[in-house]
């Protein structure tokens, strides 16, 4: 039985890739701070470990006490918008803890680092994404995931560490942290219309996006490790059918059987257009044919209304408070 570690596995994805890995007999430790995630999330059979990744005398500790096979790497703090104010914290969280996992499964001959980047690496204007697009990341996120990827091919160089990179984007569905205000607008949508509470749109809601239901995404990084084309690749996952947000907000309220306001605030500094094409890994792995959204976002609204609206925290430890969206300072 292979042994396989999940970061960020009390999290929205990656309390799915855990659940993926037992099913595929896996023995899985999950190492979570729960800052974003729920212990509930975790998987009945699943090992936690609660800490974060940026604790390096952790993380060796738990290297040398867990026979570790493959390292699936998904814990991040992955607000876009929100990094450009938070350099520092998007910089230790997302680069210097994936670089300490890195380097104990360098230490501890891991078979293959999975990582799941983002397709933030690509920046603006260059739709359809594929993976030979050229990485142009505009918001520090980005940076760092593309950083991190960087890493990992040096790695495989100097020291053979094999790898899987995955970027997926816009991923909903169940055990997604709704109360989470800065980040994943459809749960924000849901935790919105259940307190009663206008949809916030940014700019125009003109913007598209490819939404991507948890289902066609989970599978394929925890079953990526069994495929030997795989390794050492860099894979898109998703939805391939963009948009708009204003689309969005109506077919959320219809999923949610509600009907709310929608109130377009000031635009923020993003990529207008971001979705992405997949034939790579349409190759790579036997994929299914992909949930609709109207059904994704049915069923994650059936799980939302299940769970019931949660308070959003306010991130206290804004770096630059210069030109923080107002939106973000009212609430």
């Amino acid at each position: 039985m292979s042994t396989s570690l999940v970061t960020g596995g009390a999290g929205f994805l990656g309390a799915h890739v855990t659940s993926e890995l037992l099913a595929r007999e896996h023995s899985v430790v999950v190492l979570d701070d729960l800052s974003g995630g729920f212990e509930a999330n975790v998987p009945t059979g699943a090992t936690l470990v609660t800490g974060s990744v940026t604790d390096a005398q952790l993380v060796a500790d738990l290297f040398e006490s867990h026979p570790i096979d493959y390292v699936f790497h998904l814990a991040a703090y992955a607000a876009e918008g929100l990094s450009h104010f938070i350099k520092r914290f998007n910089y230790s969280n997302n680069v210097l803890g994936s670089v300490t996992l890195i380097n104990e499964a360098i230490k501890h001959h891991v078979r293959c680092f999975v990582f799941t980047s983002s397709i933030a690496v690509y920046g603006p204007e260059q739709t359809p994404m594929t993976e030979r697009t050229v990485p142009q990341p505009e918001d520090p996120y980005g940076i760092a995931k593309l950083a991190v990827e960087q890493d990992l091919r040096a790695t495989l160089r100097i020291f053979g560490l094999s790898h899987i990179i995955f970027r997926p984007h816009n991923v909903y569905g169940e055990y997604q942290n709704i109360g989470d205000r800065y980040r994943n607008v459809v749960g924000i949508f849901m935790n919105q219309l259940m307190r009663g509470e206008p949809l916030t749109v940014f700019g125009d809601g003109n913007q598209t996006r490819a939404f991507s239901y948890v289902a066609d995404v989970a599978p394929y990084i925890a079953q990526s490790v069994d495929v030997p084309e795989a390794y050492n690749q860099v894979f898109n996952v998703g939805a391939d059918q963009p948009v708009t947000v204003n689309e969005l907000a109506e077919r959320v309220m219809q999923a949610m059987g509600i009907e709310g306001e929608i109130r377009h605030v000031p635009p923020r500094k993003e990529v207008l257009d971001a979705f992405a094409d997949h034939q790579k890994a349409r190759r790579a792995f036997d994929m299914r044919p992909p949930v609709p959204l109207s059904d994704g976002l049915r069923r994650m609204a059936a799980w939302a209304k299940e769970v019931g609206p949660r308070q959003s925290p306010v991130f206290s430890a804004i770096e630059v408070p210069h030109n923080l969206p107002e939106v973000w300072r009212d609430i």
